[in-house]
Parts: structure tokens; C-alpha cells; sequence
């Protein structure tokens, strides 16, 4: 054995390699809990799809996901895979293939408005795939602050609370304050001028005095998700992704 094969295999790395474009890492999910996922932006539609094709093969026991789809692929995936369940958000982007894992655990995913709802449903659609129960409560943001205090119970009984905010990105800050469970804060690209695409939020939640806060890049719902699921997975135990 190589020096080079002894690593790989302390590692648990299972590469394939897809074409002359990709290389899939088939025991990632295995390895850490988490699958490996095709960032579909930038691909083409027929490298993407070929690479849930091979996602598919490589690691039946779990659904095949993509974000970050362009139209075509959200449109011609369901006739591309037959025989399994097909998932497609179009507002996400996302496209999932395969049966999704029973969910245990509850994730809460926190709004602070409407147009932060793409991003909060790439993170529904990626806690899904990774079996994690998800709560959405959508528009609590801080312009109007009864409205999250009305919702209150429910974001207390998760697990984790995930907190989907552009603008001044300042929920997060004021959820973290009322809640035990952990909390992940998910800047958007929603706002105008200063907001900088989601910069202004990033920094404000970076700069949060609120302890048990989490910040992941902005837009990045999958992160988000990921992150949540393993915290998750760690309350209720691994369970079949051993």
C-alpha cells in the first residue's frame, strides 16, 4: 500500500471520477454526516444532472441533491429520473432525488420578511435531505416585533432556530437574547444600497453581543442546514447514517 493509499483510506475518501469535469466524493456522507451536494450554478444543466445521476449510484441510501439550479434543470429532472421521487423547488433552486429520510428533531426557520424566503427554502429543502424536522415561521422580522413574540412557544420547542435576515440583519441578534437552543444566522442579499448584497447584515450579525450565535456566509441556506442537521443528529442520535 502507498503512502498515498494508507491516507484515503484512513481519511474514508471513496472518489469517483465523473466525466473530465467532477470528482465525487461518495463517502462523504458517511464520513461526516453530511453528502455530498452538487452547487449546480456555473455547471451545465447536463453536468449537473449526470452528477446526481452518479450521486444516485454511488450512495443509494440517500436522496441526491442540487442547489443553485438554473430553470433547466428544475424543469427536466423529474422526466430524467423514473422509479424514485423527484423534489423540485423552484423558489429554492433546489432539486432532490431520491425517498427523504424520515425527519426527527425539530429545526426552527425564522423569516424576517418575504423576500428572504428563497434562501429559508434551500433550507428546508437541504434539512429535509438530511432528515431533520423543520418549522417555518416566515416575516417575523423587527420592523414589527409582535410578530415574532406571537410565535415565540413554537421557536422555543426546536432543537436549533435558524434565522433567515437581510436588511440590518438584526433578528437573529434579538432571537439569540429568548432562546436556549442554538441559534444560526443566515445573512441575505435583500436590501438597499448600504446593505452591500448582504454585507451589512453579515457584519451586523458577526458583531452580535448575543451569546450562542452562529453566522454562516450570506445567502448560504445550505450551510445553514448543515450545520443545524449535525447538531441535531447529535441530540438524537446518528442513527442510520452510521
Amino acid at each position: 500500500m502507498t503512502d498515498s493509499d494508507a491516507l484515503t483510506a484512513l481519511l474514508d475518501c471513496e472518489v469517483h471520477r465523473t466525466g473530465d469535469f467532477a470528482r465525487l466524493d461518495a463517502s462523504r456522507r458517511r464520513r461526516t454526516g453530511v453528502p455530498e451536494v452538487v452547487f449546480a450554478q456555473s455547471k451545465s444543466p447536463e453536468q449537473t444532472l449526470r452528477l446526481l445521476a452518479e450521486l444516485r449510484e454511488r450512495d443509494p441510501g440517500s436522496p441526491a441533491l442540487a442547489t443553485r439550479c438554473p430553470d433547466a434543470v428544475l424543469e427536466t429532472a423529474p422526466s430524467r429520473f423514473t422509479g424514485v421521487p423527484v423534489h423540485v423547488d423552484h423558489l429554492a433552486r433546489t432539486v432532490a432525488v431520491g425517498h427523504l429520510p424520515a425527519p426527527r428533531g425539530t429545526v426552527a426557520v425564522l423569516t424576517a420578511g418575504t423576500t428572504d424566503l428563497p434562501v429559508a427554502r434551500e433550507v428546508l429543502a437541504t434539512l429535509a435531505v438530511l432528515g431533520a424536522g423543520a418549522d417555518l415561521v416566515d416575516d417575523v422580522g423587527v420592523a414589527g416585533l409582535g410578530r415574532l413574540l406571537a410565535q415565540l412557544p413554537r421557536v422555543r420547542d426546536a432543537d436549533v432556530v435558524i434565522v433567515v435576515a437581510g436588511m440590518d440583519g438584526a433578528l437573529p441578534s434579538v432571537v439569540t437574547g429568548l432562546v436556549r437552543a442554538p441559534v444560526i444566522g443566515v445573512p441575505t442579499s435583500v436590501g438597499y444600497g448600504v446593505a452591500a448584497g448582504g454585507l451589512a447584515a453579515a457584519v451586523s450579525m458577526l458583531s452580535s453581543c448575543a451569546p450562542g450565535l452562529t453566522v454562516v456566509n450570506i445567502d448560504n441556506g445550505f450551510g445553514a442546514a448543515s450545520h443545524a442537521a449535525k447538531i441535531v443528529a447529535a441530540v438524537h442520535g446518528r442513527g442510520a447514517e452510521r
